[in-house]
């Protein structure tokens, strides 16, 4: 009861992420076609290869699920985590990938775009009415029916398989990304800077052009002045001086 109710609180706080898959799943095939089609035609390797990635190819970490399922850490992982791995990605494919995907988005605070969402709910619903229509085909025993349920199983396991592989080529290409496959990010050299000190009384013009003085019009020169003003010898001799 208690980690079902952690992992609804996980669920409802990974609504808040704010970082987006470096690739979403439209892109995947073009950005890494050759990874896209080897998940598509060994997709549990794909799935073993991509989590032991996520674990940083350290196995003593690895949990059922990674963590995610009531059975986590109750089929004895830690004596042969290989090997249950294995077992994972063989007999729940489809488990293996979304927990894959969930361990990445807690670790990096990845959201998941409306698009893939929308990408990802048609899958499942998809999924769904075949077997609704295999239901039905069983119990009505009409032919038409059963062809029909037989087309709608083979197209949603088509959009299945190729959603999926979609999915692990996104989760390479962040993993790429966190260990710096990409390479470093060109970085612009900061423009030199001057602070303005307490003690000055007039905080220095940085970045801005000099104001013109009070009551000289903006974009003009300022006016020329006469040379050697005030001139000399003023104020003429004989002058009262000023009291």
């Amino acid at each position: 009861m208690a980690a079902s109710q952690a992992n609804m609180e996980k669920m409802q706080f990974r609504q808040s992420f704010r970082n987006l898959w470096h690739s979403d799943l439209m892109g995947t095939i073009q950005a890494d076609t050759r990874y896209c089609c080897f998940s598509f035609f060994c997709a549990p390797c794909a799935s073993y290869l991509l989590r032991k990635r996520a674990l940083y190819n350290d196995m003593s970490r690895y949990v059922c699920c990674a963590g995610y399922m009531p059975c986590s850490g109750r089929c004895g992982e830690s004596k042969c985590p290989e090997f249950c791995l294995a077992t994972e990605v063989f007999l729940c494919f489809g488990q293996s990938v979304a927990s894959t995907r969930f361990l990445l988005q807690d670790e990096f605070n990845i959201q998941t775009t409306q698009c893939d969402n929308c990408i990802i709910g048609f899958m499942v619903c998809l999924q769904q009415v075949a077997c609704i229509f295999s239901i039905v085909a069983m119990l009505v025993g009409s032919e038409e029916i059963s062809e029909a349920s037989q087309l709608l199983n083979c197209l949603a396991d088509l959009v299945y398989c190729s959603v999926c592989a979609c999915m692990q080529t996104q989760h390479k290409i962040e993993m790429d990304k966190r260990d710096g496959m990409f390479g470093p990010q060109p970085m612009a050299v900061p423009q030199f800077q001057q602070m303005s000190r307490i003690d000055q009384q007039i905080p220095p013009n940085v970045g801005y052009p000099p104001q013109p003085a009070y009551g000289q019009p903006y974009g003009y020169p300022p006016p020329p002045q006469a040379q050697g003003y005030p001139p000399a010898g003023y104020p003429p001799p004989g002058y009262p001086p000023s009291r």
